[in-house]
């Protein structure tokens, strides 16, 4: 570690509750993650969401160009939605920002946060989709001068961790410690960059994700902080199903193993999987914890299922000082992904405020 990672320099990752200046999301047009019998229904999720974020925070929108922006002004202007929307035109290959945007990070200096970035490199879920890779360049074009910029030396995606703002992060060692990857460094050097450009200094590690889930088992998709000591965990009680052994075996490892930074006992919510979500032949990596947290609201992919309920009800139980929505997400996680997966916070900066747990 050296004095020039971002931690020596008093930066961290703050907990996604934290407040935000905004939101990220790029409009979706890849007709490979989303027919054009799905399209529709995923522009509609789309406006779901931004309904929803923006009465409380900037909603920052991608477009590939001039054709596109006017589309997502036109549907966004019926549904009456003018303020709080910035669109930037910077193609993209598809909507997965989490993975491939930059993670924001902050310092407090004479009660003041600043703000910078991180950028972490990109290959497409450890190369599955070569025409995706382009998306790693995708934060060296956005407008994001005058912020603090750390190049990690690793390849990491915004949906393989979660963290609590205070040093703990909770991740998989599926994904983390695949292969395909990074093959050259050591968990232990995994671990160091964590620290040194995010602030994570407790790592909590999972053992596997979800079914269907290309991505080698993002931790979104399996347990979330909800506060800085409590995290979400996602069950499956069907002995025979797929998720059964991995996802118990998480808990496991939550309830017997998992501490804070300062070697506390966290608090563990298991909420039931949905029943499978199968579109086309495909099991879906549909799961309850890839929800998003804005300033105003939570967003929760739901998916016509007996568990939305009991889902949502947790969760709002969890979030008394924001409204908990559920948004039907069937036609978005035929993509592979949810809510959580296309969205990234950009942190609030200025004058530092009371921070919401």
């Amino acid at each position: 570690m050296t004095n020039e990672t971002p931690f020596a320099q008093g930066y961290r990752m703050p907990a996604e509750w934290e407040p935000h200046d905004g939101t990220w999301i790029a409009w979706p047009k890849n007709h490979d993650s989303f027919p054009d019998d799905i399209l529709p229904e995923v522009e509609d999720v789309y406006i779901e969401i931004i309904s929803a974020l923006h009465e409380g925070e900037e909603v920052h929108i991608l477009v590939d160009d001039g054709t596109y922006e006017k589309r997502a002004i036109d549907i966004l202007e019926a549904m009456g939605i003018r303020k709080n929307i910035a669109i930037h035109r910077i193609q993209t290959s598809d909507v997965w920002f989490r993975d491939y945007g930059p993670i924001f990070i902050t310092k407090d200096v004479n009660k003041v946060r600043e703000l910078a970035f991180t950028k972490w490199n990109f290959n497409a879920w450890g190369g599955k989709y070569e025409d995706l890779k382009r998306d790693n360049d995708v934060p060296n074009q956005m407008p994001l001068t005058g912020m603090g910029r750390f190049d990690a030396p690793m390849v990491l995606e915004g949906g393989s961790i979660d963290v609590n703002g205070l040093g703990t992060c909770i991740t998989t060692e599926q994904c983390l410690l695949n292969k395909n990857r990074n093959a050259h460094l050591s968990k232990e050097m995994i671990s160091e960059n964590l620290s040194g450009y995010l602030g994570a200094t407790n790592i909590i590690w999972l053992k596997e994700g979800i079914a269907g889930d290309d991505t080698d088992g993002h931790v979104d998709d399996v347990a979330r902080f909800v506060n800085k000591n409590t995290i979400v965990c996602a069950v499956e009680e069907d002995p025979v199903n797929e998720n059964y052994a991995s996802l118990t075996a998480n808990l496991e490892i939550l309830e017997d193993e998992a501490v804070d930074q300062d070697g506390g006992k966290l608090k563990i919510v298991p909420i039931d999987m949905p029943s499978d979500v199968i579109m086309k032949g495909q099991r879906l990596p549909a799961s309850y914890t890839n929800f998003y947290i804005g300033n105003r609201a939570v967003l929760v992919p739901i998916f016509d299922d007996n568990n939305d309920r009991d889902a949502l009800n947790a969760l709002k139980d969890l979030f008394p000082g924001r409204k908990v929505l559920g948004i039907n997400c069937r036609e978005l996680v035929y993509g592979l992904g949810a809510i959580h997966c296309i969205t990234q916070q950009q942190p609030g900066a200025g004058p530092l405020i009371h921070l919401r747990h």
